[in-house]
């Protein structure tokens, strides 16, 4: 769930710098260094948020919840947000 929410937070940043790839063709090693030493490769994601206390207790409240529901239904977490076929 960590990494999940982690990859969220900087979905932007990674998108900036796929942008700026396509925009620059060959020449984006160099046109794009800065977003690539600032962003990607997972600077974003890396330990910084996973030792944040607010974010580990959002994500510890969200396993908490998930946990909960499968207790109750049964049913995985990731199998529930599927759509379940109609019979019309």
């Amino acid at each position: 769930i960590m990494r999940e929410k982690a990859k969220e937070r900087c979905a932007d940043r990674v998108e900036a710098f796929n942008q700026c790839c396509k925009d620059s063709g060959f020449l984006m090693a160099f046109k794009c260094r800065e977003e690539n030493l600032s962003n990607v490769g997972f600077p974003c994601i890396l330990p910084h948020d996973y030792q944040d206390p607010a974010f580990f207790e959002e994500c510890k409240q969200l396993y908490i919840q998930e946990k909960l529901e499968f207790e109750r239904t049964g049913i995985p977490a990731k199998n529930r947000k599927q759509r379940l076929p109609t019979s019309m």
